[in-house]
């Protein structure tokens, strides 16, 4: 008898009003708080306006895939007992691990910001991300010195 194939866990997101990109609707899903998507839609659009008017781009979309791109991990380091003791192995990310980890690390800076509102410190987040500085860039650059501080038990991830 043949085995019952499982469904994808993976959902079908559209895109967004304005672009039309997928990446762009994950952000303003993450951003959002209690189901109030057209706050996060309105934080969100003028956050990448107040940002590309600041970089003096023509179009908001290319900053934030630049700073998406500029934050996007390649390696992590996952936790393993082996033999007794604890190991941090370099494993490298894939496909939607990578687009979860910048979205959350993007949303976790900008949230990090005080004083500000939150349409700033969005601008202010996708600014540093695109010039490569920032928080969210500080992140997945310490994600990659523990991965390659860690790169002598990478033997330990074909077991």
């Amino acid at each position: 008898m043949p085995r019952k194939v499982t469904k994808s866990l993976v959902r079908d997101i559209p895109g967004d009003r304005l672009y039309n990109s997928v990446l762009v609707q994950r952000f303003i899903n993450r951003v959002m708080l209690d189901g109030k998507k057209q706050i996060a839609e309105r934080l969100v659009y003028g956050g990448m306006e107040k940002a590309a008017k600041k970089l003096k781009v023509d179009n908001p979309l290319e900053v934030f895939e630049q700073a998406f791109g500029n934050v996007r991990p390649s390696v992590e380091t996952r936790s393993r007992r082996v033999g007794g003791a604890n190991y941090q192995i370099p494993f490298e990310v894939k496909g939607q691990r990578q687009t979860h980890l910048t979205l959350m690390w993007f949303v976790a800076a900008a949230r990090a910001r005080t004083g500000m509102s939150m349409e700033d410190r969005i601008a202010l987040e996708l600014t540093d991300a695109y010039n490569s500085t920032g928080a969210a860039v500080k992140k997945r650059e310490d994600a990659h010195k523990m991965a390659e501080a860690n790169r002598a038990f990478a033997h330990f991830a074909r077991n």
